[in-house]
């Protein structure tokens, strides 16, 4: 597993939080993080010198028209404001990039004791469920609570999401919860592996680039979740075994990324919290689709449209 130390840069005076581990399958890397509050829970384009949007349009149409795909992306600089969008209204499946939330939810409101309650399953509710790569070798011991939920960020262990859900009442409390942090957009309907069937013309199971970037911020603020869990959780996506090729391979070297990735059919995602080198941190939120949905989905489009969004801060 990857370890890496993510530091983020500040908006308002520094909260620096002590590196945790969750005890889990797979510990999280021991971290010193200051987390940023977002200057505004909803990224909106912002015009500065640094970031040239019709460069980034043009760029985009043309991964568009070579991947005969559509791309949707949100980027934030949290110290500045400074945006740029690309079809940030743009509904697509989220696909496991909700299982970021879902595990910021689980933070939130279960605490002490209670996250360490042991919870079973079967082997019929894994092969259910699908990729199941951490509660599969563990059918005849189960796991703690908290362990799920870090199976499900570093993981995207599908049974363990669903087990998370069960804890946060389900697709309705997480949708619930998302409405508390100002996203009217998202629509949390199905558990895996449901969720990852998208039924065109239907908002189910469906976000935005801006809905989920905003939702990104606002649970990595340092305040959503607590200095603690926020490190925690920020511990997690930097040990994502799922993103290497995604919004990491776009950025520019000496870049760190902590990301949720997700995907299925012609659909690939990823989220992400960006750290540069003396700089505040980015947020981003890149969701595309391949327009024949009998051709998979291609890592590379992620990562070419992360290094040029990125690329635009970095001018």
């Amino acid at each position: 597993m990857r370890r890496s130390l993510l530091v983020v840069g500040v908006l308002a005076p520094a909260l620096v939080l002590a590196g945790c581990t969750s005890g889990g399958p797979s510990s999280g890397p021991t971290a010193t993080t200051t987390v940023a509050a977002p200057s505004t829970p909803t990224p909106t384009p912002t015009p500065t010198a640094r970031v040239d949007q019709a460069r980034v349009d043009r760029a985009l149409r043309a991964l568009e028209r070579e991947y005969d795909a559509t791309v949707g992306v949100v980027a934030t600089d949290t110290g500045t404001g400074a945006s740029v969008a690309y079809g940030g209204d743009r509904r697509v499946g989220f696909a496991s990039t909700l299982k970021v939330f879902a595990a910021a939810q689980f933070l939130r409101s279960v605490r002490g004791a209670d996250r360490d309650e042991r919870v079973h399953w079967t082997a019929a509710d894994v092969a259910a469920a699908g990729h199941s790569p951490v509660t599969g070798q563990h059918v005849a011991d189960g796991l703690t609570l908290a362990q799920l939920d870090e199976a499900a960020v570093r993981q995207s262990d599908n049974t363990a999401l669903d087990l998370v859900l069960d804890r946060i009442g389900g697709p309705p409390g997480l949708e619930t919860a998302l409405r508390g942090l100002g996203d009217t957009t998202t629509r949390v309907v199905h558990t895996e592996p449901e969720l990852n069937t998208v039924t065109p013309g239907s908002t189910d199971d469906t976000t935005t680039p801006a809905a989920f970037a905003a939702d990104l911020a606002r649970i990595l603020d340092g305040r959503t979740l607590g200095r603690a869990d926020t490190a925690l959780l920020v511990g997690w996506m930097s040990g994502n075994a799922t993103g290497d090729t995604l919004v990491r391979a776009g950025a520019p070297d000496g870049w760190t990324v902590a990301d949720k990735s997700g995907g299925a059919g012609g659909t690939r995602n990823d989220v992400a919290l960006v750290t540069r080198p003396g700089g505040s941190p980015i947020v981003v939120a890149v969701l595309t689709s391949r327009n024949d949905p009998s051709v998979a989905y291609d890592d590379a489009l992620v990562a070419r449209t992360a290094a040029v969004v990125l690329g635009a801060f970095a001018r």
